[in-house]
């Protein structure tokens, strides 16, 4: 089963995504509590600036310090990595491909040159689960295409291959 999927098309850069990696990304999302939970909208670019503010007037304040402290490493829950269910928002993804002013739609092509379309204004509500119970979607993989709402979680896209953008 080949796991990396591209997206190409009218953007300024042709990606690859691999979702065997993302299992050790910040962004995913675990999809056994996501759909049931209230969703709050963060604005990433916004939480950055205040960060980084943050420890701006920290360093001013208090000086660099340097290395940093075994309190603000990052630590993976190792039981939750092996057993969850997971996926990642397609948006950040399509923002690095920097589909040009004149795209307008969106297009996952699968396994069997089956095609979905959407206007590429929908892409911020796409999810791509690519972990179920802790093992890679290798059947029927590399991603399952949900949507934020969780209405066609029950029967997602699946075997995503390619993304285009027209």
């Amino acid at each position: 089963m080949e796991s990396i999927i591209t997206v190409r098309g009218n953007v300024k850069h042709t990606i690859t995504l691999d979702p065997t990696v993302w299992i050790f990304d910040d962004r995913k999302i675990d999809l056994t509590t996501y759909f049931n939970a209230p969703q709050i909208e963060k604005d990433e670019d916004e939480e950055y600036k205040k960060s980084m503010g943050k420890h701006w007037s920290r360093e001013i304040m208090e000086g660099a310090i340097f290395p940093p402290t075994l309190k603000t490493e990052k630590k993976f829950d190792r039981q939750k990595m092996v057993t969850g269910t997971f996926g990642i928002l397609l948006n950040p993804f399509l923002k690095n491909a920097v589909p040009n002013e004149d795209a307008k739609t969106i297009t996952f092509k699968s396994a069997d040159n089956h095609e979905e379309t959407f206007p590429l204004s929908d892409a911020e509500n796409f999810i791509f689960k690519f972990s179920q119970d802790g093992k890679p979607l290798k059947e029927d993989g590399p991603v399952h295409l949900l949507f934020k709402d969780g209405s066609n979680i029950e029967n997602p896209l699946k075997e995503i291959r390619s993304i285009t953008i027209e």
